[in-house]
Parts: structure tokens; sequence; C-alpha cells
């Protein structure tokens, strides 16, 4: 196993999840009208909380591409969905807030889950490079039918449905942009020149800038346990597939596949029992008050108390993934 590939991810969710409650402090106030419209995007350029969530995404990005560029696709993405836990707590440390049995329960079900999966599959060989063009059109394709259709039904959706919708939509660009990702890394030994040449990282750019996109209309639309799961569980399902069924990468077999299924399964019920929790919307209101108070950002929080959606909803902040 690398282990410097393994830490990199680690900051790597460290870093996503920061940026995800930072983006979501202001994306909860959005009008529901600027679903799927740039004008989203644009408004959200002008708060500074936001941008600030961007320089860290962006940092998180830079992470994984590292970590990729050491281990395999299906080794760094199933290390994602630390940045819940990692989130929470954070959040329990720099603002007192005691967590329960519950959350430690989940933490600890995620953690081993994690931990029994990466190592019952241990990834190893596998090169994007000998991945045949029509092989890629069928996976690319695959992925784009599924998210097109997952988007058209969102857009007749409502609320929590098209938070729903959307976040799986977003999970899977994210999956896809890892192996364009993964893919781009393999370029690095010919220098900025060679990875340039190469059509992966425009590839990584454009499901990333996609996934992006999405993610900020599954932030907006709905909350939490309607957001959440999609997002940052089919990022790593998606990898695992295209690093083992695609790219070639080698796991292990018998009873290791048993073992793998069921430490997958530990991590799901433990991400699940995490969105629930009520302690991430008190951690990531009181991140988005001290947050704004510093940056002096001047978001309407009189909204928050006029916008039901926006305050009311039960778990209306969310955590994302890459």
């Amino acid at each position: 196993m690398n282990f410097l590939s393994v830490g990199l991810a680690i900051l790597a969710a460290f870093s996503n999840a920061t940026s995800n409650v930072l983006q979501r402090t202001v994306n909860r106030d959005e009008p529901a009208e600027l679903a799927l419209s740039p004008r989203l995007i644009l408004d959200l350029l002008h708060h500074k909380v936001w941008l600030a969530g961007l320089a860290t995404v962006t940092l998180s990005f830079i992470l994984q591409a590292a970590a990729l560029a050491n281990g395999d696709l299906s080794l760094v993405q199933p290390i994602v969905v630390l940045e819940l836990p990692l989130t929470l707590l954070l959040a329990s440390l720099v603002y007192h807030q005691s967590l329960h049995r519950r959350e430690w329960g989940a933490i600890a079900l995620m953690t081993v889950g994690l931990g029994v999966l990466v190592a019952s599959l241990v990834p190893n060989g596998g090169d994007p490079n000998h991945v045949k063009a029509l092989v890629w059109v069928i996976g690319v394709g695959a992925c784009a039918v599924v998210v097109v259709s997952l988007v058209a039904l969102g857009r007749r959706a409502e609320g929590n449905h098209r938070a729903g919708l959307f976040g799986i939509a977003t999970g899977i660009c994210f999956g896809l942009t890892a192996a364009f990702m993964k893919a781009a890394t393999t370029h690095f030994s010919g220098g900025v020149t060679g990875l340039l040449s190469s059509w992966p990282i425009y590839a990584t750019v454009t499901a990333g800038l996609v996934g992006m996109f999405l993610m900020q209309n599954a932030l907006q639309a709905g909350n939490l346990v309607a957001a959440q799961p999609g997002i940052t569980l089919l990022d790593p399902v998606v990898g695992i597939i295209w690093g083992v069924v695609i790219f070639g990468e080698q796991t292990r077999a018998g009873l290791f596949i048993i073992a793998a299924v069921l430490g997958a399964a530990a991590v799901a019920v433990g991400a699940v029992l995490l969105a629930h929790s009520p302690l991430l919307e008190v951690a990531t209101d009181l991140i988005g008050s001290d947050v704004n108070d510093s940056v002096g950002d001047g978001a309407n929080t009189g909204a928050d108390k006029t916008d039901g959606r926006s305050s009311q909803s039960p778990g209306a902040v969310t955590l994302g993934s890459t």
C-alpha cells in the first residue's frame, strides 16, 4: 500500500470538506429560480466566503492529483468519504460542539469500514494509457447519459428530490473527473508541455467544472439528507469501477472481495448516519456566522429568517466530495 498516496488523499478530503462547508454557507441563501442557471455562479462569485471555498477546493484537486500520481484510482477514491467525519470532528473542536454516541459510532463505523475496504482490495497495476479509444468513449458516454438523465429528472423535481438527483449526478461527475485525472498524471513525466499536449488534462478540467456546477445546484436545492449521500458515495463507487474495470487495476479475490463489500457497506451506513446528524447543521451555521463576520462578506442574514427552506429545514447544510 502506498502510504504517501493515502496521506495525500486524506488531506484532499479534509480540504474538500472545508470548501463545501464554506460554499454551502452562501449557497443556502440563493433563490430556487437560479437552479441550473449560470447566474447562480455569477452571483456566488460576489461572495468572499464562497471564493474562499473555491480556493480550498482547488487545493483539494491538487492534493488529489498528487495522490493519484502516486497511487491507484481504486485506492484513492474511497478515501474521499472521510471528508464527512473529518469536518464533523473539526467543527466540534473549533466550536466546542460535543459529539454524541451516535456521531462517534458513525465515525468509528466509517473508519473501520474504510480500513477494511482498502486493506481488502490492495489495488495495484492498471494503466490508463493502455485503454483503447473505444473503451473511453463507451465509459464516458455511459456516465454522460446517466448524468444528463438525472439532471433532466431533477429539473422536473423540486426541493429535496431535486437535491438528491443532482447530488447523485455530482458524485458521478467527480468520479469521472478522478478517472481523467489519473490518466492525466501519467503525462507528468513529460513536464508542462507533455501534460498540456495530452487530452486527459482538458477532460479533467471539463468534467470537474461540470461537477462543480452540479454540486452548487445540489447544495442550493435542498437539505443535507437529500444531497449528501449521492455526492459522497457515488464518487468512490465510480472511481473504483473505472480503476478496476477500465484501467485494469488488480485487487485481491476470494474472501477479500466479501470483506471489501462489507467494508463498503459499513462506510455507506456510517455516511448516512452522519448525514442525518443534527450537529452538522449547528456546526455549519456557526462556521457560516463566524466566517461572514470575519471577512465582512455582507451576506443577507435576514434571508435566513424569512426563507423557510434555508433556515428551518432540518440539516439544511451539506458537505461535498471530489
